[in-house]
């Protein structure tokens, strides 16, 4: 329902899941993942908020009108999660999660995605617009490897 996906889309959040990798997404971003939801750090960077995540279902679903309760309920504790580890870890002020849905809601990659993003005092997240070029996988690693530690070591939040 209210998708925009072209017919010969060949989606980057389905070939991550799978075990695949692009130039811009490597199996090294993933920092946890369970059988309904996927999270890795994001190629895309904003100005001040460097490392943010995104969380996504292992089915394809386009956005939030298509997307089944249970996956659902499962990348909202998955987000939960990773909030809480990144605040552990990153050293930041707070977290705030995201999400949009139709071109008109800012979606342009055609796969429900929630974005999980560090925040810092006077970061000013939501008046910057994410920079032109994607991070570099070796930019993202610290903050993968920190994560991945972190869910390595961390009891059940």
């Amino acid at each position: 329902m209210f998708n925009h996906a072209p017919p010969d889309y060949v989606c980057p959040f389905c070939r991550l899941v799978a075990g695949g990798e692009d130039e811009w997404r490597t199996q090294r971003d993933v920092v946890r993942r369970d059988e309904s939801a996927t999270a890795f750090v994001s190629p895309r960077w904003w100005p001040r908020n460097h490392g943010h995540v995104m969380v996504v279902p292992n089915a394809h679903y386009e956005n939030l009108y298509d997307l089944p309760s249970r996956y659902g309920h499962a990348i909202h504790d998955l987000a939960r999660e990773v909030a809480i580890a990144i605040r552990r870890t990153y050293g930041c002020d707070g977290t705030s999660l995201r999400q949009h849905n139709e071109p008109a809601g800012n979606q342009d990659r055609w796969h429900y995605h929630m974005h999980v993003f560090p925040r810092y005092a006077g970061d000013d997240l939501y008046f910057t617009h994410p920079q032109q070029d994607f991070s570099a996988a070796e930019q993202r690693l610290p903050y993968a490897e920190k994560l991945r530690e972190y869910f390595g070591s961390a009891s059940p939040a």
